[in-house]
């Protein structure tokens, strides 16, 4: 696995040990970077179970300010540490160790807001995407033109829209499909409690 492009192109990452992951391959990334890009003018991106961190990284490496990686596996966690420091990313970087959902909570507390987030759940856990991709607009964490990379299975087909975030493509590389949301519109609704609410700090992987 390797950087594509941008400050840090072609260096190469540390897969994370073991089987337990699927990391997007190098081939599908491109693809996709060159759908949602290529490059970027700064704005925090967020990848929800980054793995080795290749779709954050690369987000960094193409003009991507900072990026906050989530996963619950302490050897991926470790290997996005190890390879956003071998890379000189580590400035930019925010890793943690987290459940998805609460993790969003306590990002809303931050009032962050991001302008790309990577979803690439387990395949099995179909019922997360449509979980995840309306809290995220209920909890006003997206900036008002962000787009959502939902990497799936190509026999799972993801509804047209959640809200207010829609899909405007949808790209299959055999077994692996890509929808890509775009938000044209902030939320109206009132964020929940749970966004302001005194909630437990995120482990800090960094």
């Amino acid at each position: 696995m390797r950087v594509i492009s941008g400050d840090c192109k072609g260096r190469r990452l540390k897969a994370v040990p073991g089987t337990s992951t699927r990391p997007t391959t190098d081939k599908v990334k491109e693809s996709m970077f060159n759908i949602i890009g290529p490059y970027f003018d700064g704005g925090w991106a967020l990848d929800l179970f980054a793995g080795t961190g290749g779709l954050g990284i690369e987000a960094l490496s193409r003009g991507i300010e900072k990026a906050v990686f989530l996963d619950t596996d302490h050897k991926a966690l470790a290997t996005v540490r190890e390879n956003v420091s071998t890379l000189g990313l580590k400035e930019r970087a925010e890793i943690y160790k987290n459940d998805a959902r609460r993790a969003l909570d306590v990002l809303a507390g931050r009032g962050l807001q991001f302008e790309l987030v990577f979803l690439d759940p387990p395949y099995k856990l179909v019922h997360l995407y449509d979980e995840l991709i309306t809290k995220l607009q209920t909890l006003r964490l997206l900036t008002e033109r962000a787009y959502i990379v939902a990497e799936h299975s190509a026999e799972v087909e993801l509804p047209e829209t959640y809200g207010r975030a829609k899909r405007w493509r949808l790209a299959e590389y055999g077994e692996i499909a890509i929808s890509f949301y775009e938000i044209t519109e902030l939320a109206t609704e009132t964020a929940t409690e749970t966004a302001t609410e005194t909630v437990t700090e995120m482990e800090t992987e960094a």
